[in-house]
């Protein structure tokens, strides 16, 4: 359970600023603003606290909660820009499309491919099948995981994730 503990605001209040922030591509004045409009009289470095402190803790509340999802798996990237800067938007979800996980990332590697595959498999467990596009940094990344899982039958766990590395 997340604590509001000692905060000057109620806690409604503190997570629809931090969800408009999350969610929406607003800057801390403009939340502030709003705030103001509902009669919240705050500064928008209060707001960005907030955002810096709980969103980390919702992020972990939420994956708690999250639904299982299909065992066949379908990963994809592609560049997107944020705040004016291209990044990598690696995703995947199952059949019935539903996200299993995502992740963005300043590089197209295997390292960041591999970065992703490993939160994945956490947040969800491992699949039993990938469908990936043709990309060099994907295939590679996948064909070391299934040499891992491959090793894993046959030596203890602390091995198996110096070989990933």
């Amino acid at each position: 359970m997340i604590s509001f503990k000692g905060r000057h605001f109620p806690k409604d209040l503190i997570l629809m600023a931090v969800r408009w922030k999350v969610a929406h591509p607003l800057s801390y004045r403009a939340i502030e603003e709003l705030m103001d409009e509902r009669g919240a009289n705050l500064d928008h470095s209060t707001v960005q606290k907030w955002v810096v402190h709980y969103a980390p803790l919702l992020e972990l509340e939420f994956r708690k909660r999250k639904k299982p999802v299909g065992r066949s798996w379908k990963m994809d990237e592609t560049y997107i820009k944020v705040y004016g800067k291209r990044v990598y938007l690696y995703r995947a979800v199952d059949k019935e499309e539903k996200t299993i996980d995502f992740m963005l990332s300043e590089s197209r590697d295997r390292p960041a491919v591999l970065k992703f595959f490993k939160k994945a498999i956490v947040s969800s467990g491992l699949p039993e099948k990938v469908n990936i596009d043709k990309s060099g940094s994907n295939t590679t990344a996948l064909e070391r995981i299934n040499t891992l899982l491959w090793i894993m039958a046959f030596i203890d766990r602390g091995e198996a994730d110096k070989i990933l590395e």
